[in-house]
């Protein structure tokens, strides 16, 4: 792993690791760029002074357990946590969100979820279509097991518990030009 981070940091492009494979990351679409970069910004707005910190995808996720090194879309953490002084891999996200395209949506959803599970500090998950209207918002619950909420119109607004804020679905799906429906 302490070779592949040397690598990473010096890479032109991202790559995820993985079970000591490394995998590229395909370029975002337009759609999956707004829809990151609205939803971070309306986190960001609400939580500013509080001690915590929005990252997009740039900052690197360490998931220990899977020895998983990763970027998603957007990560929440409080009291952030490092991997060392290079302050570049977080440890302690709270909420993580990403953002759905036809070529990851089965691993987000299964494999890498299950992967995020066992991060202690991890308690709260947003899923975004980029194709249409829709999230899937998962709360963990403090008896175990999460909860689901899934949102589908624009007036919809998602409350996310873990960081005290919340995320209306129109700013997060604000310019983003949706396929039309017949």
């Amino acid at each position: 792993m302490g070779e592949y981070l040397a690598l990473e940091r010096r890479a032109e492009t991202k790559s995820e690791y993985l079970h000591g494979e490394i995998c590229a990351m395909a370029g975002a679409s337009r759609n999956h760029n707004l829809i990151a970069g609205n939803s971070f910004a309306a986190l960001h707005r609400q939580i500013r002074g509080r001690g915590c910190e929005v990252y997009t995808s740039d900052m690197r996720l360490l998931v220990s357990a899977v020895d998983l090194l990763t970027y998603p879309d957007v990560a929440v953490a409080c009291d952030p946590q490092f991997a060392d002084e290079e302050v570049d891999t977080l440890l302690n996200p709270m909420l993580i969100i990403e953002v759905l395209s036809s070529s990851t949506e089965n691993y987000d959803r299964g494999a890498k979820f299950g992967y995020y599970r066992t991060i202690p500090s991890f308690v709260e998950y947003l899923l975004l279509a980029q194709d249409r209207v829709y999230a899937e918002h998962f709360v963990k619950q403090p008896a175990g097991g999460w909860l689901l909420t899934e949102a589908s119109r624009m007036e919809d607004v998602l409350e996310l518990p873990s960081i005290g804020c919340t995320l209306a679905m129109s700013d997060a799906y604000d310019q983003v030009v949706l396929p039309s429906r017949q």
